[in-house]
């Protein structure tokens, strides 16, 4: 389906819903094509292409809210769809903050090119992908004779989504994704399988990385895990690779939402304006970065987008407050995800970092865990590469690293320069002092 299409379908479900008697009504077309080749040891195991067209309808009726979605557009079919969606949404328990966004916050949209649509997209042949996945997987298996197998993959899709409200809003999003990994498993002196990876993720052919690379790093990544193994419980620095560093920025980020808030299961409730971590950190959420993986012009709510601080030197800025959950707490909604997190990078490389560190832990991978987003309390499974006097000198394996969020984040020592660009949170490696680790 072509845009003019998408809005037309769009704008007729509309008209359709409140003919049926809702008062309100927002409908999100999509449409998809997704095409996937995955090798296993050096065979094709999977080459696939997907075409997705949907439509997700939300009706809005005195108080009453509902909504469904179908992949079948036929016009015959989805009145009945959505004469059914409306009467549906009648026997629904009233709720008074059930209701689309004030118009107000539609308005002022930037009018900026993120440049998500690669314009040779559709220019990318099938032999393409498959020399991709198949010189990613080869890279891998050459680089070690430890291998035992590889499996690698390529992907990319062309995404089309149009947003339509009955109150005013008009959006279209249409974006592009290609995706490149390696992950291979080898066998360790022991005879033990260690696996590893390596990727990209982009909105533009040109930005992935290449296939070879992808494929020694893999390995090289996975050779270095060899011999892991816990080691004695202590107190140490800890330094956490940038590609895995969401997992201790979301346990920031989920307390921050409104319906956390609301729900009273934030720590971080009444602390708007105050210092919640070492000022090191500064954390702006920024939705315009060009070909950035979180880049649009307005949210999942329609209200028009904006860059915004969210930690600046350690003081909470801003939550993430949605339309319901805003109505709910009598709060102005500011959007109710992120889009790409950007941070205040520091001067060293991780390795610079790593060399400054007496004793500790380089933390390259999560092994499950928990945070509790009403006290802060987490505990999470780890692995990596113990650090002394400044080297990385040997593998570890099922550490647990325990404390509090807040005080994890108030012995903030360092920033990394070096963000992952393949994520919408363009996380560095964090350097953290005096945290708990248990072992043996």
């Amino acid at each position: 389906m072509n845009s003019k299409e998408c809005f037309e379908l769009a704008k007729w479900a509309i008209t359709y819903a409140k003919k049926c008697g809702a008062q309100d009504a927002a409908v999100d077309v999509h449409d998809r094509r997704e095409i996937q080749v995955q090798f296993r040891d050096q065979n094709i195991e999977k080459l696939q292409e997907a075409n997705r067209h949907s439509l997700a309808i939300a009706t809005y009726l005195n108080n009453r809210y509902s909504s469904q979605n179908t992949n079948n557009l036929k016009k015959d079919f989805l009145e009945k769809f959505i004469e059914e969606a409306v009467a549906s949404t009648k026997y629904l328990s009233e709720d008074p903050y059930r209701k689309l966004p004030d118009p107000k916050y539609y308005s002022g949209r930037e009018k900026k090119e993120l440049d998500l649509r690669d314009p040779s997209y559709e220019s990318v042949r099938t032999e393409d992908r498959i020399a991709c996945a198949r010189a990613a997987a080869l890279a891998s298996s050459s680089a070690s004779d430890r291998i035992v197998s590889v499996t690698s993959g390529f992907s990319d899709n062309l995404t089309r989504m149009v947003k339509v409200h009955s109150n005013g809003f008009e959006g279209e999003l249409e974006f592009t994704s290609f995706s490149l990994y390696s992950n291979p498993t080898l066998k360790d002196d022991e005879g033990k399988l260690v696996e590893e990876y390596a990727y990209g993720d982009t909105k533009n052919k040109a930005d992935l990385p290449d296939p070879q690379k992808v494929g020694v790093e893999a390995t090289k990544r996975a050779l270095q895990r060899i011999g892991q193994k816990k080691i004695e419980s202590g107190v140490m620095d800890m330094v956490v690779e940038n590609r895995v560093a969401s997992q201790v920025i979301w346990p920031l980020i989920g307390p921050m939402s409104a319906s956390a808030l609301q729900q009273k299961q934030s720590f971080l409730e009444g602390r708007l304006g105050q210092k919640i971590t070492s000022e090191r950190l500064t954390m702006i959420d920024d939705p315009f970065l060009i070909r950035g993986q979180g880049s649009r012009l307005f949210d999942g709510e329609g209200l028009a987008a904006r860059c915004m601080p969210v930690i600046e030197k350690g003081i909470l800025k801003t939550y993430y407050v949605d339309n319901y959950y805003g109505r709910k707490l009598g709060m102005e909604p500011t959007t109710g995800d992120t889009s790409n997190l950007v941070f205040a990078y520091g001067a060293k490389s991780c390795d610079e970092i790593i060399s400054g560190i007496s004793r500790g832990i380089f933390v390259t991978g999560f092994i499950g865990g928990n945070s509790n987003g009403t006290t802060g309390d987490f505990s999470f499974g780890i692995s990596g590469m113990l650090i002394e006097n400044g080297r990385q000198v040997k593998p570890v394996f099922e550490m647990n690293v325990s404390g509090n969020m807040l005080a994890l984040w108030e012995n903030l020592a360092d920033v990394g320069n070096d963000p992952d660009i393949y994520s919408s949170w363009r996380t560095p490696a964090f350097h953290f002092r005096n945290v708990q680790f248990s072992g043996i």
